[in-house]
């Protein structure tokens, strides 16, 4: 059984009529085409069809897998003709699969599937390779559990004539024999054993392997006071650490690692907590080396399992912070990972990385001393490290912290970076919440960029998917349904932390049982790892309507409709969660993915908020149709009411109100996918028309009060489709994809950087924009107003193509900023528009501070198609320190460290000195989006005087980093 990302299991069966090869038997020394032919099964209607495929090494099948499961990053068949398709295996099986030539190869294991999983052939295909082939009938399990002193009978048989059969324990042959069968009984057994039976026939040699565990008859023992699950490491004696394992139902643990060659005596039997009720195992390590890295594993043995759980596990710790995997690791680029631990030659699934003596990170001032930005001034930016850079590592945000910076943005938002199956992925296939994956950078990177984000006052936020766990999970694995044996499966009856069947309609994964304490101990676990050894400064909670056990598949009324009730156990337990983290750090910002109804958001929107410091948790504001249809010109299903915390109910402004997230597809994808086109002189379809219109949702979006975020280089106008596949093309749910929707999970390319996305003037604009008005509503009083008798907002929305934003404060002084109007215009033709000013008399462009004389607070102003217009009773107190903006002209990026760029023609451009020395000057004429090198200027303020063509000058502020 495995790991089905997606968990929807079709059950028509593929024989091998479906499946052939050339040649046949197949031979792993020369090169095998597979031929499948899709009529009659589950893949009948699929045209890209991928193989999950691996081989039979030594006698354990599905090793050296090829991809990764529920993406496109898996060998691609190619279609013969009519319903065959092939998939060629060259030059050899041994190179193909990179097994040794040591080894043995017998079977070539497979399951065709489309691009992310979700249709499939069953039961698993394996083709045996070769004519001679050999069998191993005794023991039935490859894992034997025994008493001490007990005996084991191995027993073979092979076809084509007589083979040479040795029979190793421990690395030491014990028995040989020549025949076409092979019986032999090891006596007296007192320790455990691996065994290896090689059998050998000319020059191909199959390896059975197995293993015998000796009940080592558990001892007894209270644990010392204060230790918790997973590594404890002593303060005092490096040379120590103690491990804990609450294993319910298990008799007996074995601990095997490097630190006993992989082969555990009596000496590394976990011990049993004598406390009353208690189910934890421990054991203490010595002689550990300081500053070593050990690996390790639980062989965890329950001699009767329930029906169809295994008898033995060999599993990582549950509570890691360094997993190794042999198939994930070697293909993480060395770049990003340097000096990765060797995963253990000859062990299996994941190992657990120990190591004693380690040094802390030396955390910079910025951190400890960090405030974090108020959460009603939050401007966050969502990010998928995978998918910045082409790198792919953090290294890479580290690199363009500038990027962040002159957005002017106060908090990251990452999508999941705990480790995950695999190594390509959003991250919400977790497996294990406390360790880093390693597919991004070590621990050490992901610190110095928390850190480097502090000292430019940027709070990081860390999306956690804490509603379920994957196949991977040692809690799933421990006590998982695996009849077949091959180690995959979901949770069985007995499981102390999953549901065997999803208790709420949005499940992926193994659903966790969030009413059980062990389930509530490991969460709050996770918050405190992440918390205290990241200086992570909130979470956001992926998917919080799954943390209810109310609502079952067979639940009155539907499961859907149950999830999407108000649900008490769901409430209480995510308020207790909260309040760990609170309890933690006080100011941690706390995110939920519920987009539910307002009645069960109101409950964790006004909680605790009238405390000092407020708490309150922040609610997903999801408002991507809306603003969608604004952006491609339509005035219908456009209201962006909501937008604003009062439409919801909420005390405070907990409405984390967004146009795009990673779940939604691209606004500019739309707009010049599916734009209004009626208008030829200004078609949505047209790209840089579709750019022009941006920086007004921006307006009307940023702007409003309470939390807001964006979505990865939508401040750029990002158009590729969401849905964009590796290969370039779309797949979506709604382009007639077959099967829809295949490619979201897949790897984008990245051609903000390769065509210098910064550099255009039609992108870089919806950035500057963008950046302006996110420093209006971080810094301008008004722009965090409540709603009270003197004060508040209003969204003026509706079905319009018009759509309005007011806010005012009239407690605020006069001189004062203290009234904005925010017009805009979603029409593809001009519009007058009625601004509705509050009063007459001199008012701004808060955008560049041009003054504007308003005579009639009704007096229509003209606005293009597209366009917005932001104007304040006062100048912004901005001015140029922060944007310089001269009418139209400005400089950016600002401050920068290479280059900066300016948005006009220029004659010629100077660099002063704050002194007023000349230290730098550009004589030439440049035209628009130059870029000026500065990179061997030393840091520090300096003076830009730009002359232009029609021989006006500009001066400007420039900070160099």
């Amino acid at each position: 059984m495995k790991k089905i990302i997606f968990f929807f299991l079709l059950m028509t069966t593929v024989g091998f009529s479906q499946t052939t090869t050339v040649p046949s038997p197949a031979l792993a020394e020369g090169p095998v085409t597979i031929n499948f032919d899709k009529s009659g099964t589950p893949l009948a209607a699929t045209t890209a069809i991928y193989a999950h495929i691996g081989v039979n090494v030594n006698g354990t099948r599905w090793q050296n897998t090829k991809g990764t499961w529920g993406t496109t990053n898996a060998p691609l068949l190619t279609l013969v003709s009519g319903t065959t398709y092939k998939l060629d295996l060259t030059p050899d099986l041994y190179t193909y699969f990179g097994v040794p030539t040591t080894s043995s190869i017998t079977e070539i294991c497979v399951v065709f599937r489309n691009a992310n999983g979700s249709v499939q052939t069953s039961p698993d295909i394996f083709i045996s390779v070769g004519n001679f082939q050999a069998t191993l009938t005794s023991p039935v399990l490859y894992n034997t559990i025994i008493n001490s002193g007990s005996s084991l009978t191995v027993a073979a048989n092979n076809t084509n004539g007589n083979a040479n059969y040795n029979l190793f324990a421990n690395g030491t042959s014990i028995n040989t024999f020549v025949g076409s069968s092979y019986s032999f009984t090891d006596n007296n057994i007192l320790a455990n054993k691996s065994y290896d039976l090689r059998i050998t026939q000319g020059a191909t040699t199959f390896s059975k392997k197995f293993t015998v565990i000796v009940n080592p008859g558990t001892v007894s023992e209270t644990i010392p006071a204060g230790l918790v699950e997973g590594i404890n490491y002593n303060t005092v004696d490096a040379t120590k650490a103690t491990l804990v394992l609450d294993a319910p139902g298990k008799d007996f643990i074995y601990v095997a690692g490097s630190f006993n060659n992989w082969q555990p005596g009596a000496t590394y039997a976990m011990k049993k907590d004598a406390t009353a009720g208690s189910t934890k195992f421990w054991l203490e390590l010595t002689g550990l080396v300081s500053g070593t890295n050990y690996t390790y594993q639980y062989w965890v043995v329950d001699e009767s399992p329930v029906s169809g759980s295994p008898v033995l596990v060999k599993t990582a710790d549950p509570y890691s912070t360094l997993v190794l995997n042999k198939e994930d690791d070697p293909w993480i680029p060395a770049g990003n990972y340097p000096n990765l631990p060797a995963y253990p030659a000859g062990q299996d699934r994941e190992v657990t990385v120990l190591q004693t003596g380690q040094t802390p990170y030396a955390w910079s001032a910025a951190t400890t001393n960090f405030v974090k930005p108020e959460k009603d001034k939050l401007v966050v930016y969502e990010v998928l490290v995978r998918d910045f850079d082409a790198n792919r590592s953090y290294q890479n945000l580290i690199n363009k912290i500038d990027y962040f910076k002159n957005l002017k943005i106060n908090a990251i938002e990452l999508m999941p970076v705990m480790e995950f199956d695999g190594n390509e992925s959003w991250g919400y296939n977790t497996s294990f919440h406390m360790a880093l994956d390693k597919a991004y950078g070590p621990s050490s990177k992901l610190k110095e960029l928390v850190d480097l984000c502090h000292q430019n006052g940027i709070a990081v936020i860390l999306d956690v998917a804490l509603n379920h766990a994957f196949g991977r999970s040692p809690m799933d694995r421990m006590w998982m349904n695996d009849p077949d044996g091959d180690g995959w499966g979901g949770p069985a009856s007995d499981n102390p932390y999953f549901n065997v069947s999803a208790m709420h309609s949005y499940n992926v994964g193994n659903d966790y049982n969030h009413q059980l304490t062990r389930t509530k101990t490991y969460v709050k676990r996770v918050v405190k790892q992440w918390i205290e050894e990241y200086k992570i400064d909130g979470f956001r909670w992926d998917l919080t309507k799954g943390f209810t056990q109310n609502c079952p598949s067979a639940v009155a009324g539907g499961q859907d409709n149950c999830t999407n009730t108000i649900q008490q156990d769901r409430v209480d337990v995510l308020k207790e969660y909260v309040d760990y983290s609170w309890s933690l750090d006080p100011t941690h910002y706390a995110i939920f993915e519920h987009l539910g109804n307002d009645n069960e958001e109101q409950l964790w929107a006004n909680y605790r908020i009238a405390e000092t410091p407020s708490k309150g948790v922040m609610m997903w504001g999801k408002m991507t149709n809306e603003y969608n249809q604004l952006s491609m010109g339509y005035n219908s299903s456009n209201n962006i009411e909501r937008m604003g915390y009062d439409a919801h109910g909420f005390t405070g402004k907990r409405v984390m109100g967004y146009a795009e997230s990673h779940d939604e597809e691209q606004l500019m994808y739309k707009n010049v996918t599916f734009g209004l086109s009626s208008n030829p002189a200004h078609n949505v379809k047209n790209l840089n028309t579709a750019l022009s219109r941006m920086s007004a949702i921006g307006a009307v979006s940023l702007l409003v009060p309470g939390p807001k975020m964006i979505w990865h280089f939508g401040a750029l106008g990002w158009e590729k489709s969401i849905w964009t596949c590796n290969n370039g093309t779309v797949n979506s749910d709604y382009d007639g994809g077959v099967p829809p929707g295949d490619c979201k999970l897949d790897t984008k390319p990245q051609p903000q950087w390769v065509n210098n996305w910064l550099g255009d003037i039609n992108r870089n604009k919806i950035y500057f924009d963008w950046a302006k008005m996110i420093s209006l509503k971080t810094t301008e009083a008004v722009f965090n107003t409540n709603i009270t008798a003197n004060s508040g907002f209003d969204i003026q929305s509706g079905n319009t193509f018009t759509p309005k934003l007011f806010i005012w404060d009239n407690s605020m002084s006069a001189t004062q900023l203290k009234n904005v109007v925010v017009l805009t215009n979603f029409d593809v033709n001009s519009q007058n528009v009625i601004p509705n000013f509050p009063y007459i008399g001199t008012w701004y462009n808060l955008m560049d501070n041009t003054s504007f004389e308003v005579t009639s607070t009704t007096a229509t102003i003209a606005i293009e198609a597209g366009g917005y217009r932001i104007y304040g009773n006062k100048p912004s107190t901005l001015g140029t320190d922060t944007f310089e903006v001269n009418g139209e002209i400005y400089l950016y990026p600002n401050p920068a460290t290479n280059y900066f760029t300016l948005n006009a023609t220029t004659s010629k451009v100077e660099i002063y000195s704050i002194t007023g020395q000349l230290v730098k000057s550009f004589n030439a004429n440049q035209s628009k989006e130059n870029q000026y090198p500065i990179s061997d200027l030393n840091s520090g303020i300096y003076l830009v005087k730009a002359v232009d063509e029609n021989n006006e000058q500009k001066v400007m502020k420039l900070l160099k980093l």
